[in-house]
């Protein structure tokens, strides 16, 4: 098997050719990729569901809009955390993944990383894909790879990441942002 390049902490922007309608706009931040496949979670897709309806405890602490993100297709009976966190050192029950981003272990008491959290989302599942998925993805030309921006994960107006982060390279995936939803319409 060949070697994987890790794409951790990158981003992956749904093609308007992807037609997975789990992913149509998706904007994925990977958690973990390496040659024993990958796990990310959509970063755009708030559901109308508060986190102090399923976290009470972590509901003071979830950046705006304060709702649980669908993370993905698999596993959505399951919460992940994710903070930003800025400095060096991270506290007790928080994991680097890249940069200031991080897992945030959900069983640890929240006063334990209040004071260090930049900024918390809460995800409802997450997407994965098996040893080489993703790059037979990436090959069909399903997913754009692009750098990631810590304020991706929190932005204050997710729906609109798909075309924020596509707008803001500097190739000819801005164009892409002007994508219409329904082509046929032009």
């Amino acid at each position: 098997m060949t070697e994987v390049s890790s794409l951790t902490g990158r981003l992956l922007v749904a093609s308007p050719a992807l037609a997975d309608p789990n992913f149509d706009r998706a904007v994925v931040l990977l958690l973990d990729h390496d040659d024993e496949g990958s796990l990310g979670v959509v970063i755009n897709r708030p559901t109308p569901v508060v986190v102090g309806d399923i976290l009470e405890s972590w509901a003071a602490l979830a950046g705006e809009p304060g709702v649980v993100f669908h993370g993905g297709p698999v596993s959505l009976d399951s919460a992940l955390g994710v903070a930003v966190i800025p400095g060096d050192e991270g506290p007790l029950g928080w994991r680097r993944v890249y940069g200031a981003i991080g897992l945030v272990d959900l069983e640890t008491p929240p006063e334990l990383l209040s004071a260090a959290l930049g900024s918390l989302r809460i995800f409802a599942g997450y997407a994965g894909w098996g040893p080489g998925q993703l790059e037979d993805e990436l090959n069909d030309g399903a997913w754009y790879v692009v750098e990631s921006e810590p304020g991706d994960v929190s932005s204050p107006r997710p729906e609109s990441l798909w075309r924020a982060v596509l707008r803001r390279q500097r190739s000819e995936l801005a164009m892409f942002a002007t994508y219409p939803d329904d082509p046929s319409l032009n």
